[in-house]
């Protein structure tokens, strides 16, 4: 969140993302969300550690937030990258869900259509900031999506920057299992209620 310079932000980046490459699976993949201030050296990283880019997706927000200032265009959107370990590997698509799923928000996918890579969802609503605030926080249909795009039930769900929780939510209401870490108690916290209460909320078998 804070830039240490252009080059050592570049070091961090590669860093981590060589760690997540380590941790990954033969045949898992990463997505890799950020704005235009992170998200093209993230890409460039990804490359020279000889990740495979499977596609770049954008998040539009049709509800995003004004600009203030009246200076730029009004920031309404995100990139993820979606990538396996190497070239090499074999990746999971669950292609079925993403053309014949129930996308109701999505406006730029007809049903009969194969899902294309620009994503209109909404910003966080109220209602999933219950337990408290984070300031990046992702709605809980973006991390849904990508949960069930690209894993199987049972398989485990990895996030290095936890934040409040939402990939976490999304993999256990959809039957994986989920590892997140955080380097802010305060977080840690939050995201421990979210996932607590859906476990406490599941149906019981």
């Amino acid at each position: 969140d804070y830039c240490q310079g252009v080059e050592a932000n570049f070091e961090f980046h590669k860093k981590w993302l060589k760690e997540c490459q380590r941790l990954l699976k033969p045949n898992g993949t990463i997505w890799v969300s950020g704005t235009y201030h992170s998200i093209h050296p993230c890409g460039f990283a990804m490359q020279q550690l000889n990740y495979h880019i499977l596609n770049d997706i954008i998040w539009f927000k049709p509800n995003a937030s004004p600009n203030l200032s009246c200076k730029y265009f009004t920031a309404s959107h995100e990139t993820l990258l979606w990538a396996r370990k190497d070239k090499k590997a074999k990746h999971y698509f669950n292609y079925n869900a993403m053309k014949n799923g129930n996308f109701p928000k999505d406006i730029l996918k007809k049903p009969e259509h194969q899902m294309r890579t620009v994503w209109s969802i909404n910003a966080t609503p109220p209602n999933e900031k219950k337990f408290g605030k984070h300031p990046t926080q992702k709605p809980l249909a973006l991390l849904e999506r990508i949960v069930l795009a690209s894993t199987k039930e049972g398989d485990v769900v990895f996030d290095p920057f936890m934040g409040s929780g939402t990939t976490g939510v999304a993999s256990l209401k959809l039957n994986r299992k989920f590892v997140g870490i955080d380097n802010t108690k305060e977080y840690c916290e939050l995201a421990k209620k979210r996932l607590n209460d859906v476990l406490n909320n599941r149906p019981l078998l």
